[in-house]
């Protein structure tokens, strides 16, 4: 072929490569089952995102609870009257510790994710900033705790 030829070049072959047949050798595969238990911060990142399913398993609780309470008196009582077993006051201690756990890893969290909190003009501890909203998380569920319980005396 010379300069003047209109015809285009012929391709060059393709690099063989690793995996596709007739190539000897083999592609790296990292091994992704059980990647977050080799490092404690993604066992702690995997079980905080595992307590979503029991918020969820608990919406499925209350919405049984309101399908009763639509059913009529009867069956509101019946759901009551499940909810004072002895297995589903385990399961509400279960609930509330996972509960507990999602809170406290949610704010641990929070000073990550917003922009920087200034007070006289120095920026705000992350340890903090959680132990603040930890402390109003809290204060804010023992009143509404004593508001239903004053309401139900």
């Amino acid at each position: 072929m010379s300069a003047s030829d209109p015809r285009p070049a012929a391709p060059r072959a393709a690099p063989a490569l690793p995996g596709v047949a007739g190539n000897p050798r083999r592609p790296y595969v990292r091994p992704m089952a059980g990647w977050w238990l080799r490092n404690p911060y993604f066992v702690r990142y995997m079980a905080r995102e595992g307590t979503a399913v029991f918020v969820a398993a608990y919406a499925l609780i209350l919405l049984v609870g309101l399908v009763r309470l639509a059913q009529g008196e009867a069956a509101w009582n019946g759901w009551l009257e499940a909810l004072r077993s002895p297995l589903s006051t385990i399961l509400h201690l279960v609930f509330l510790a996972v509960f507990v756990f999602h809170t406290v890893t949610w704010f641990e969290v929070l000073p990550k994710t917003m922009p920087p909190l200034l007070v006289g003009g120095k920026r705000v501890a992350q340890s903090a900033i959680t132990a603040g909203a930890i402390a109003v998380a809290a204060a804010a569920s023992l009143a509404l705790f004593g508001i239903v319980w004053g309401l139900t005396r």
